[in-house]
């Protein structure tokens, strides 16, 4: 008789398996995020901001959420516009800054979302999680040069 156990009959990770941890991640994430009537990439453009050691300009924000999201920098040009417009972010100088509003929202989506977050990774055994940092890590490095190659 052989013994099973989740290290033996657990899938090997692949480009699959990943994107489906990401999108049902992200599907929990997108749900809270509606709900205080923000998008993903908005999210992703205010917290660069709000996390920010100095203030940052307009291109510096693009390119750090481009490095993050791969997304148009275009789009994100625009998502910087709807921050500003819904007085998320504001214009100072050559600079945006973001607003009391803008980290009070971030604050409560963290909120929201902490309890979720600690379900879902809750009693992964932490070897597991460096072991899944680890490959993660080298996925993405190996995917962003793979994409520079590609835009090269």
């Amino acid at each position: 008789m052989t013994s099973t156990s989740s290290a033996t009959t657990a899938p090997a990770a692949d480009s699959r398996a990943l994107g489906l941890a990401h999108y049902a991640a992200r599907g929990v994430l997108e749900h809270v995020l509606a709900r205080h009537g923000i998008t993903f990439q908005q999210q992703i453009a205010l917290r660069a901001a709000v996390t920010a050691d100095t203030p940052r300009t307009p291109d510096e924000l693009v390119a750090q959420v481009h490095a993050s999201l791969k997304a148009d920098p275009a789009g994100i040009r625009a998502t910087l516009d709807e921050l500003v417009a819904e007085q998320l972010l504001v214009a100072q100088g050559a600079h945006l800054r973001p607003t009391d509003a803008g980290r009070e929202l971030l604050a409560a989506v963290g909120a929201e979302t902490a309890p979720i977050s600690a379900r879902i990774w809750g009693g992964i055994p932490a070897e597991d999680l460096a072991a899944a940092g680890r490959v993660l890590a080298l996925v993405t490095q190996r995917a962003d040069a793979e994409l520079a190659a590609l835009s090269g």
